[in-house]
């Protein structure tokens, strides 16, 4: 087979498998030159893969929820293909701290405390990531302590309320410890205190509320000092909402960086927030990666063709798949979408290589990829409201014209690709 194909498509992503001599060895190089400024601690060697509760739950959280949620992804079967991370966003702590200063599990939502979660979760080969804040405040969380369980140095760290400061502290495990800290403004001088204890969390998710206008590379670059000294693997989401191109910065002090503002359950937000990540894609690689915003995969706002465009972008994109609906209710299509683990092992293949927007006219898109084992994915996107065909040549996508090549979808629409068109169904 040689030249290229057409189909045709009502707003549905295909994404496909191309076996060729796609990859130059200079491209190869060039990319694994990069990689070597990205951060080197142990995570995210591939796009982080699990479920966060913000987009479906947002404030209405608690520990059953989360202990349910842990269950369903192993019942389900999601776990098994990757879905490791059962993340709590926004919300889990009390608004104000105890007399120590300390920041305090919900007691109405997390009367158990987050250390009887982490043991819960990874009792079930599962990891457990929390939610904090490199600004002022958010609802809930000024002051975080990540604190290793067999290790008496802790990392105290206190977020811009109290000028942002790093300090680490010795303690033996459950002490409580009162530090007194000068702000850096020098407006005033008071006691800052120690602050949840967290034992064992896996991922930590840091937002940009209530910033105080200093440098986010500062800000964040703090917390990523204090979460190496821990002595073991955190995976760091910086969540600066590309407000600074975190991008051209971030990759040697995060795993994650965010690249846009928060994501919603529509097609518009989904189509422009895969146009502004891809602007950043060259940046991406293992152990560092573009973050467009969790999936809204199953909450309901799309369509099911939708919802695989959607999927099929942030695969190729090397996006974090972050489910964001209910796992427990979802549908036997949701999870067939959030199950397809051909589509997985696109966003997971072990050369990084971010998928990028190669061309677009009038709502008809090719996007594509370059995949280890001298293969390249390809979405055809068609993002209006009509049936359409999508026509691309394989020079567009790196292969040469005399080259045969074998084509897999990973949808299932079709079985063989030749040079007329072929329908799908929508």
């Amino acid at each position: 087979m040689g030249g290229g194909f057409t189909f045709f498509s009502v707003v549905v992503a295909v994404v496909l498998l191309v076996l060729a001599q796609c990859i130059g060895k200079g491209a190869g190089n060039a990319h694994q030159d990069y990689t070597q400024f990205l951060l080197a601690n142990g995570a995210a060697r591939t796009p982080p893969m699990g479920w966060n509760s913000w987009n479906h739950f947002a404030c209405n959280i608690d520990e059953q929820t989360v202990k349910a949620t842990a269950d369903a992804l192993i019942s389900t079967g999601l776990a098994a293909l990757g879905y490791k991370y059962v993340n709590i966003d926004d919300c889990w702590a009390e608004r104000e701290r105890d007399s120590w200063g300390k920041m305090v599990a919900r007691h109405s939502t997390f009367p158990s405390g987050i250390k009887s979660l982490v043991d819960y979760v990874h009792a079930r080969g599962l990891k457990l990531g929390i939610y904090s804040d490199a600004g002022k405040t958010t609802l809930t969380v000024g002051i975080l302590l990540l604190c290793e369980k067999h290790l008496k140095k802790c990392i105290l760290v206190i977020s811009s309320a109290t000028a942002h400061a790093v300090r680490q502290c010795q303690a033996l495990r459950g002490m409580k410890i009162k530090m007194q800290e000068h702000l850096q403004n020098g407006s005033k001088e008071g006691f800052s205190l120690c602050g949840h204890l967290v034992q064992g969390v896996d991922y930590l998710k840091y937002d940009n509320c209530y910033n105080d206008g200093s440098r986010p590379q500062d800000r964040y670059a703090r917390m990523s000092s204090a979460l190496h000294k821990v002595g073991r693997p955190i995976l760091y989401s910086l969540c600066e909402w590309g407000q600074e191109n975190p991008a051209t910065w971030a990759s040697s002090i995060g795993n994650t960086w965010r690249t846009t503002g928060d994501i919603k359950d529509n097609w518009d937000s989904i189509t422009s927030i895969a146009d502004a990540n891809d602007i950043w894609g060259r940046y991406a690689g293992p152990g560092g990666w573009n973050d467009p915003d969790m999936l809204e995969v199953g909450n309901g706002g799309m369509s099911l063709e939708e919802y695989r465009s959607h999927f099929s972008i942030w695969a190729l994109m090397k996006a974090p798949l972050l489910i964001g609906c209910d796992v427990q209710s979802a549908s036997k299509e949701t999870l067939s979408i959030l199950g397809n683990k051909e589509v997985i092992d696109v966003n997971q293949d072990p050369l990084g290589i971010q998928g990028r927007k190669i061309r677009s006219k009038a709502g008809l898109e090719v996007w594509a990829g370059p995949l280890s084992r001298k293969r390249v994915a390809v979405v055809l996107w068609n993002r209006g409201s009509s049936q359409a065909p999508i026509t691309v040549a394989w020079q567009e996508i790196g292969l040469s014209p005399s080259d045969p090549v074998s084509v897999r979808d990973l949808w299932n629409t079709f079985i063989s690709l030749k040079k007329y068109a072929c329908p799908i169904n929508s």
